[in-house]
């Protein structure tokens, strides 16, 4: 019988060596983006969370390192593997889960339903610049009165001889703002779900800001207001029109939140086992103490577990196995524990842990967005709860 050699020692923030189960590729591209992360965000993004903004430069340079997109393949895509994507999402989300939202919704929403339904003239106009960050793009279907339930969207799209033209409204839509161009998804006159390119500048579309978040504040959050928006019928879809075309971009969009959860409650708990390591309290460090060692053991087991299922699901996706009732699993699983984890590191690190001076707080709030965004923890259970029964609870 073979020996395997036992390791010398548990590395905390690698409890199940987790690190072994991937492949060089993968750990380079994980190694470059947190680099990155470290260098460019972490500096100052506590300021740029005070201060409601995302510098416009950081997107750019996101766009130089290639993330953009980076999943899909084609038109000078990378083509890289969900995992090393998914990877991608941790560490950006452990800097920030604004900077990975801006990069999600660029690649998974905006280039997706591009690069899944959009005509070649389409992909060969926007899928090359906006992988490199020189176009912003965005994804409008959340409504006012129409988040859960897409299907009850009132934006439509009339057809006036060889046009469209669009009314309607789009809500907490993600670099609205700065977005040269958005995918708007409108009910046309016969029932069917199509999806518009709107460009910056179109006469009668404007995209005003949402300010006084106390979430996401390092991210653009916009509202799409469509007034006679005159679209050419060469910026429809022409691949779809049903509520599979946007449903399908949401999933993809939601297959990093599974990841980047982590990445922010990973983010918390470093923070939090550093600071109980050095925090004195009645003469000996509150890492010496038994509450205090079992707050920091149920988080690493939670991280430790929401790792693996993100790294399992990210091979299925490869494999070609995934359902979108498995990203609902890993996104209500892995954010609800990535919630507790930051809330639990929030009491390690006592009064300090309400200020920017720690990543804490700043990661708690966040996560109560990922809570309800690319569909609800509620939603994502009801998903669930049809694959497990066969019953739809929906209606």
């Amino acid at each position: 019988m073979a020996v395997t050699e036992q390791p010398t020692s548990i590395d905390p923030l690698d409890f199940l060596a987790i690190d072994a189960l991937l492949d060089d590729e993968e750990r380079a591209i994980r190694d470059t983006v947190r680099a990155f992360v470290r260098e460019r965000v972490l500096p100052d993004v506590g300021d740029w969370f005070e201060q409601g903004i995302l510098p416009r430069e950081l997107i750019a340079e996101l766009g130089k390192l290639g993330l953009f997109g980076m999943h899909l393949d084609g038109y000078g895509l990378p083509g890289a593997s969900a995992v090393a994507y998914g990877l991608a999402c941790l560490e950006l989300e452990a800097g920030d889960s604004g900077v990975r939202s801006a990069v999600s919704v660029q690649g998974s929403l905006a280039m997706f339903s591009i690069w899944k339904w959009g005509s070649e003239e389409q992909k060969q106009r926007w899928l090359p610049p906006m992988h490199s960050g020189e176009a912003i793009g965005c994804f409008g279907l959340t409504e006012p009165d129409a988040g859960s339930d897409p299907g009850s969207m009132r934006t439509t799209a009339r057809r006036d001889g060889s046009d469209w033209v669009l009314n309607g409204a789009k809500m907490w839509i993600t670099n609205g703002t700065i977005a040269d161009v958005a995918t708007v998804w409108a009910r046309t006159g016969d029932g069917a779900i199509n999806g518009f390119l709107v460009e910056q500048g179109m006469p009668g579309f404007t995209a005003p800001e949402i300010h006084k978040k106390l979430s996401l504040r390092a991210s653009v959050t916009s509202e799409l207001v469509l007034q006679d928006v005159r679209v050419p019928e060469a910026n429809r879809f022409p691949e779809v029109d049903t509520l599979r075309g946007p449903l399908s971009c949401l999933n993809e969009a939601r297959y990093g939140i599974v990841w980047g959860a982590v990445g922010a409650g990973r983010a918390c708990f470093e923070s939090a086992l550093e600071y109980a390591k050095e925090r004195i309290v009645f003469d000996k460090p509150i890492a010496g103490y038994q509450l205090t060692q079992q707050k920091l053991a149920e988080m690493a087991l939670e991280l430790n577990r929401g790792l693996l299922v993100a790294l399992h699901i990210g091979r299925m996706k490869d494999e070609g196995t995934l359902r979108q009732e498995h990203v609902s699993l890993g996104k209500m699983g892995n954010v609800r524990g990535a919630i507790e984890v930051a809330r639990q590191a929030r009491t390690i690190l006592g009064a300090n842990g309400v200020t920017l001076e720690y990543p804490v707080i700043r990661h708690v709030n966040n996560l109560e967005s990922v809570l309800t965004y690319e569909g609800t923890h509620e939603v994502h259970t009801l998903v669930v709860g049809q694959a497990l029964t066969g019953e739809n609870a929906f209606r």
